[in-house]
């Protein structure tokens, strides 16, 4: 059974990445989230047979329940998406405890841990892509415990990727900017006082998604999708991290 995983499946960019994988003429979707009722939606939408599974990636006792459904079900993994994650603006005394330590968990232990899970199961050709972000560009001040959890995510896509070419499996890292979804609703709240007081350019989660997966099948290490993400990180390669500080403080709320 040639299946695709899609985390963080309910919104956003995951949502789009199982609509896009629905074109692939696979077998399955398995589909990956909290809100069920939505993953029942998405369900319904696809052509391709989804199957919704109702884990908290932050819960060992869910990963511990899905990488039991691999090894009873042995499917061929030929995409598998990280996409489930979330962030919080603010300076260190504006974000809880509790908030700094679910980013953890989501954005970085979780992805490892799934990632390693599906590695059994993939084959020559199949493909990992995991969700970055520009901010994994350079360290950001009052985005700073998100930004360094990306700076993780691409430097463990890099690697693995690299040990992954033997079993002619590529890892695909996607980094991009603001976008339309979610997330900035989740990110951003009216009670910090730092932080971006406005996000642009914002891009469509579609677009993004659609390069991505061109670009897992060619095989590359990086998807930047838009003009300005790519200056980003050209700029943060080549010019002093303190000058990039003063301009990002020019988008700090006041």
């Amino acid at each position: 059974m040639r299946i695709a995983v899609v985390t963080g499946a309910s919104s956003g960019i995951g949502r789009e990445f199982a609509r896009e994988l629905d074109k692939k003429g696979l077998d399955e979707i398995w589909l990956i989230a909290r809100r069920e009722e939505r993953l029942m939606a998405l369900k319904d939408e696809l052509c391709t047979s989804g199957r919704v599974m109702r884990l908290d990636l932050t819960d060992d006792a869910d990963i511990d329940a899905f990488e039991r459904t691999l090894e009873r079900e042995k499917p061929d993994v030929m995409y598998m998406v990280n996409a489930a994650g979330f962030g919080k603006i603010g300076r260190y005394d504006e974000i809880s405890r509790e908030d700094n330590a679910g980013m953890m968990a989501l954005n970085v232990s979780a992805l490892v841990r799934l990632s390693y899970a599906v590695i059994p199961y993939t084959k020559k050709g199949s493909r990992i892509i995991e969700m970055g972000s520009a901010s994994s560009f350079l360290p950001l001040p009052n985005f700073n415990i998100y930004a360094s959890t990306k700076a993780f995510v691409v430097h463990f896509s890099n690697a693995l990727n690299e040990e992954l070419k033997e079993r002619g499996v590529s890892v695909t890292v996607v980094c991009p900017g603001f976008v339309k979804t979610e997330f900035l609703k989740v990110a951003d709240n009216s009670e910090q006082r730092h932080g971006p007081h406005k996000y642009w350019p914002m891009y469509d989660a579609g677009n993004i998604v659609r390069r991505a997966v061109r670009n897992a099948d060619r095989g590359r290490a990086f998807s930047v999708y838009g003009a300005f993400t790519k200056l980003h990180r050209i700029m943060a390669r080549i010019l002093p991290h303190p000058l990039l500080y003063r301009i990002w403080a020019l988008m700090q709320k006041k």
